[in-house]
């Protein structure tokens, strides 16, 4: 009996697993930005990780960490441009160590008073699982401005 349990169990997470969760996107993404950097004439830097950046303002005030407490205005898309989510002019702040993965590490590319993009493949973001209205694998563009940090 503990064998047919066992071997259900199994089952069940094996057919719960499709082929899309475990998709790697890293080529497919890495071509999707490089693809919309030069569709809009960026001059973006790449990070290890994967992120690319743009920096239009650099900002003149306290650059944060990525254990800070920021305050930032935000828009983002999709490299189609939809608009998935946005902030209002004052910004929201949040701890850096947060939220995902490519915020914590793009931020403190910027100081206080400072703007640009963050161009973040999925697996800096929400991964293959998604989020909302944000489905898994999605390259996500931020318009960024750090207003202030906060710590």
């Amino acid at each position: 009996m503990k064998y047919l349990l066992t071997s259900l169990l199994t089952l069940t997470l094996f057919i719960s697993c499709s082929k899309d969760d475990q998709k790697d996107y890293t080529a497919e993404n890495e071509k999707e930005i490089t693809d919309y950097i030069a569709k809009n004439k960026l001059t973006a830097q790449r990070t290890e990780s994967g992120l690319y950046y743009v920096i239009d303002v650099p900002g003149t005030g306290t650059q944060p960490t990525a254990k800070s407490n920021v305050t930032v205005a935000y828009r983002g898309t999709f490299t189609n441009g939809t608009v998935f989510d946005q902030s209002n002019s004052d910004g929201i702040s949040f701890n850096l160590y947060e939220v995902i993965p490519g915020w914590t590490e793009g931020i403190p590319f910027f100081k206080t008073g400072g703007s640009g993009i963050l161009l973040v493949p999925s697996r800096l973001a929400y991964g293959n699982g998604g989020r909302e209205k944000i489905p898994g694998g999605a390259v996500l563009i931020f318009d960024v401005k750090l207003i202030k940090v906060n710590n």
